[in-house]
């Protein structure tokens, strides 16, 4: 991936091809082996830093013109700092492998043309002085770095996170192997966005397939094609969301007695069925392996020719697992008092993204000042509540 993104950016393959030497990782652009002058007058060697913007696997014109920097403040042959490019001198990281110790901006007009011209630009700035000193010293040493494949769950780097300086947090999630019980509605849209975090694995765990009906409350489009050759719901959630992600695992099974064994290396469970007695079987095999789940809950009623819609999202653990008696009930959709079956996909959109959010709180990617282990929203009320505090 690496190698081709250089390959396919022409402004990359300048730089690499006149000498500069180039590492992009995790998101960012390294440009290692820049001379500057410290406040000694010593020649030293930084690394320029940048984020990369993205259009698959090459570059486009970058939308910010701030860059960090790998080293000691550098500065002019006096001694003083470059004052016209200061901007932040705290260190900070940026991801696990990736610590800057300051910033500098320089923002031409119209911004920077592409990455080519903007390293070039801050390289001429930044290395002057030394240069000046010593014109042997570049940087454009013209030396390789050997890269293997980035190790990462995603088949295209994660722009996003780089744009929006959360790849620190987002660290949160890397490891992490999520199973999701039922892709009907709700559990569709729960991968969804499960499928754009770094978690190591998803296994989809479904015996249904993907008929007519389950197009309308899906996300995406189903082609009458596809929709004809009727596949099993984990198989067709697998076509798309492994040009994405390479985690994904296709378990066209119902979970039950037999194979229940499947979810002891999980890390957590989303619960997105509604079956009453094999959830109590899933709920009590979760438990006692200490695996922590949210179960997931929507009813729907019709009120007066409108609908009344109610959806739940309820996180259980080995801490906090004594509400779920008044919560979650495990009788059959067949049975006298739990016949509703409406499913609507914006209840379903909005119960997954219910559910994702508690799972991030969690694990603490969102704060979470509440601590609540349930959460309920109520459309004819327009209100959330809160519920089930660890005491």
């Amino acid at each position: 991936m690496l190698r081709a993104l250089i390959n396919r950016s022409p402004d990359l393959k300048r730089l690499r091809d006149e000498g500069y030497k180039l590492e992009p990782r995790n998101g960012f652009l390294l440009v290692h082996r820049i001379p500057y002058l410290n406040s000694s007058l010593e020649i030293k060697e930084g690394t320029l830093v940048t984020d990369l913007d993205l259009a698959g696997d090459k570059t486009v014109k970058p939308k910010n013109h701030v860059i960090y920097f790998i080293g000691d403040q550098p500065c002019n042959k006096d001694g003083m700092p470059i004052s016209g490019i200061q901007h932040n001198n705290a260190t900070r990281k940026l991801v696990s492998t990736i610590t800057v110790n300051r910033s500098f901006s320089n923002k031409p007009n119209g911004g920077y043309s592409d990455y080519y011209d903007k390293i070039t630009r801050y390289s001429d700035i930044i290395s002057a002085p030394a240069i000046s000193i010593d014109p042997s010293r570049t940087a454009k040493v013209h030396e390789v770095v050997e890269v293997t494949e980035e190790e990462s769950v995603f088949k295209y780097i994660d722009s996003n996170s780089t744009r929006a300086e959360i790849v620190t947090i987002s660290e949160k999630l890397v490891g992490q192997k999520i199973g999701i019980i039922g892709l009907g509605g709700t559990g569709s849209y729960v991968l969804d966005q499960v499928a754009k975090t770094p978690v190591l694995e998803i296994h989809l765990i479904d015996g249904d397939h993907f008929l007519q009906h389950n197009a309308f409350r899906a996300p995406g489009a189903a082609s009458i094609e596809k929709l004809r050759s009727q596949p099993y719901k984990t198989d067709y959630y697998f076509d798309i969301y492994s040009k994405m992600h390479r985690g994904i695992k296709s378990h066209p099974v119902f979970i039950d007695t037999l194979n229940i064994s499947m979810l002891d290396e999980l890390d957590f469970v989303f619960i997105c069925i509604d079956t009453g007695e094999i959830k109590k079987t899933i709920f009590d095999y979760l438990l006692g392996r200490k695996i922590a789940f949210i179960d997931s809950g929507l009813e729907v009623s019709v009120a007066e020719n409108s609908l009344l819609g109610t959806v739940r999202t309820t996180l259980v653990t080995d801490q906090k697992n004594d509400h779920i008696p008044k919560r979650v009930s495990f009788a059959s959709r067949e049975d006298e008092d739990y016949k509703s079956n409406i499913q609507i996909a914006d209840l379903n959109a909005l119960n997954a993204l219910m559910a994702v959010f508690e799972w991030k709180k969690h694990l603490h990617f969102y704060q979470n000042l509440e601590g609540e282990y349930t959460t309920i929203y109520s459309t004819n009320m327009n209100e959330i509540f809160n519920e089930d505090h660890k005491s």
